[in-house]
């Protein structure tokens, strides 16, 4: 697979980026793939995110938050990130000029995309991996209110055992938004989509449902 590592201008700073292109049957689309709070985007959630992407016919471009990037703690807060996500998208639509472009990511990079989805971002869909719909141990601190606001195309992908957004909260959130927000449940996985042994999956089997499952709605 066609392999490009970019420098991405974010005001006075710069971030990384790497963008794959699909060898696979191609969807003609271009995911911009955000990381999670304590990740990066070399993390193996999202090597094994990008490889089985790719492996479905999506081109990919991962980045690093600015935080990321400078090895600096915590996250930035919303408006950077969105910001940062912005840039990357920016040099993506430069340097690919892609027929679709979907945004999306993995628990805040999924956040992140969907702040900017609901504020009328330029996008053909969003992706929610593992979205975080409240901090772990805090379900009455529910991250949903712009939710409804989104008029793209969403795919939302937890596992039912997300520490980070209980199922039955998240069907009740979804049950009040557009038929547009599509909801896939991941049997059996965490957060980081691990699961247990006598469930009979192994991660290789969620990350292949994921790559499947984006396939399938991309399309």
């Amino acid at each position: 697979m066609k392999f490009q590592e970019w420098r991405v201008p974010v005001g006075d700073d710069y971030t990384s980026a790497v963008a794959q292109r699909s060898e696979g049957p191609s969807t003609d689309c271009v995911l911009v793939l955000g990381h999670g709070a304590s990740t990066n985007r070399a993390h193996p959630i999202m090597e094994s995110l990008a490889a089985v992407l790719l492996a479905n016919g999506l081109s990919v471009v991962r980045f690093n938050f600015l935080y990321t990037e400078k090895k600096k703690g915590p996250p930035d807060r919303m408006p950077r990130l969105t910001e940062c996500f912005s840039a990357v998208v920016d040099q993506t639509r430069e340097r690919l000029n892609p027929r679709r472009l979907i945004i999306g990511g993995h628990s805040m990079g999924g956040r992140a995309a969907s702040m900017m989805a609901a504020e009328g971002y330029a996008c053909d869909g969003l992706l929610l991996l593992s979205y975080p719909l409240h901090p772990a141990g805090q379900p009455e601190k529910l991250r949903d209110a712009h939710l409804s606001a989104i008029r793209v195309p969403v795919l939302c992908m937890n596992g039912t055992r997300d520490e980070l957004c209980t199922k039955e909260l998240m069907d009740g959130v979804v049950a009040k938004l557009p038929s547009t927000f599509s909801m896939h449940w991941l049997d059996g996985a965490s957060h980081g989509y691990d699961v247990q042994r006598r469930s009979g999956r192994t991660q290789d089997d969620v990350f292949a449902e994921i790559g499947r499952t984006v396939a399938a709605w991309v399309k």
